[in-house]
This record gives C-alpha cells, sequence and structure tokens, in this order.
C-alpha cells in the first residue's frame, strides 16, 4: 500500500509540470495565406470629362468613353471581390486545419 500513497502525493506536481508545459508553448509561427490583387483591380477608375464647350459628337463620344469606362471599372471592382473572397475562404482553411493541430 505504500507505492500507492506516494504515487497520489506525486500526482499534482506531475499533472502541474505538464499544465505549466503546455501553457508555456509559443503559438504558431506560420502565417495565413494571403492572395495578391491584380493590377487592374487596384488601378483607380478612369472617367473621361466633356470639353467645356461639346458639340452634339462630344457628348455621344463621351457617353460611349465613359460606359466603356463604367464597364471596366465594375469588372474590376468584382475581381477584387472575388479576391477577397477566394482569400477569405484560404485562411478559414488554414485556421480550421491549424485547430485540428498537426497530422
Amino acid at each position: 500500500m505504500t507505492p500507492f500513497r506516494r504515487l497520489i502525493r506525486i500526482a499534482p506536481l506531475a499533472l502541474s509540470g505538464m499544465i505549466a508545459s503546455c501553457a508555456a508553448s509559443p503559438p504558431s509561427s506560420a502565417v495565413p495565406p494571403r492572395l495578391t490583387l491584380p493590377t487592374a483591380a487596384t488601378r483607380p477608375c478612369r472617367l473621361d470629362r466633356l470639353p467645356d464647350a461639346p458639340t452634339l459628337a462630344d457628348l455621344e463620344a463621351g457617353y460611349l468613353a465613359r460606359g466603356a469606362a463604367l464597364v471596366a471599372c465594375d469588372a474590376a471592382r468584382g475581381l477584387a471581390v472575388d479576391t477577397l473572397l477566394d482569400e477569405r475562404a484560404l485562411q478559414d482553411r488554414w485556421r480550421a486545419q491549424a485547430a485540428k493541430g498537426p497530422a
């Protein structure tokens, strides 16, 4: 019966040592994945301006140029949003794998 009582006295010390070593371990140094935005998504949208005294031809040309610029700007915005959503999905998967621990 004597060995059993010794183990009971030692058990709290062993458990506190294991808890302290686990709490002192540094956090993971791995960084989550990041995507780079395409250059089309980082450029500012540029809209053409009309001259001071526009003619009907200037108005028509300006209307077409602005329409094309708005389509290009909306495409660039969509590209930036898609990239952001993809990056967040990658980071969520990375965090889920990190939470599981090393395989």
